[in-house]
C-alpha cells in the first residue's frame, strides 16, 4: 500500500512528466499538466487534445491553477526541509532514498527513477561504490595541483625575500 506522501505526490504529478505539477494548467476535461508539457505536447501532435483522455481542449490557452500551484509549492518546500532535517538525501520526485547513480547522466536516483523511461537502458552504480570512484578522480587529479602549489609557494617566497632585500 502506498503511503500517505507518496499518494499526494502521485494526485501532485503531472500525466506528461511525471514530476511535481510546475504551473499548472487545466483543461476543458479538468485533466491538469505543467503549463510546459501542454505545450510541448499539442507541438509535436499539431493539435490541442488532453494527452490522457485525448479530448480537444476548448480552452485556449488553457488556465493556470494557482491553488494547485501554492500546494505543489508548499508540499516541495516541505520535502526538501524533511531531507534536509534527515541525513539521508532523497529523490526530489519520488522522496525515496538515493541509492544508484546514473553514469549516464551523472546524478544520483532512487529505485523509481531508475525503471523509468528517463534512466532506460542507463548504466547505473550503488552511490557508495561511485562516489569512491569518484573520490579516486579527485585525488588524481588533486595530486598535481598539490604539485603546482608547492611549487607557486616556493617561487612567491623567492620573490618576497627578493622584494624584501631590494626595499
Amino acid at each position: 500500500m502506498a503511503s500517505g506522501s507518496s499518494l499526494l505526490e502521485e494526485e501532485l504529478s503531472c500525466p506528461v512528466c511525471s514530476e511535481i505539477f510546475r504551473d499548472p494548467v487545466v483543461l476543458s476535461c479538468s485533466h491538469i499538466f505543467c503549463k510546459a508539457c501542454l505545450q510541448q505536447y499539442w507541438e509535436q501532435k499539431g493539435s490541442q487534445e488532453c494527452p490522457v483522455c485525448r479530448r480537444r481542449s476548448s480552452i485556449d490557452p488553457p488556465h493556470s491553477n494557482m491553488s494547485l500551484r501554492n500546494i505543489c509549492e508548499a508540499f516541495l518546500k516541505e520535502r526538501s526541509q524533511r531531507a534536509k532535517a534527515g541525513s539521508e538525501v532523497l529523490c526530489n520526485l519520488h522522496s525515496e532514498k538515493l541509492k544508484l547513480f546514473c553514469l549516464v547522466d551523472q546524478i544520483p536516483v532512487c529505485l523509481v527513477c531508475q525503471s523509468s523511461k528517463k534512466h532506460e537502458n542507463h548504466k547505473m552504480r550503488p552511490v557508495q561504490e561511485a562516489a569512491e570512484e569518484w573520490k579516486e578522480k579527485l585525488r588524481t587529479a588533486l595530486d598535481p595541483l598539490q604539485e603546482k602549489l608547492k611549487a607557486f609557494n616556493a617561487v612567491k617566497l623567492t620573490c618576497d625575500q627578493t622584494a624584501e632585500h631590494i626595499k
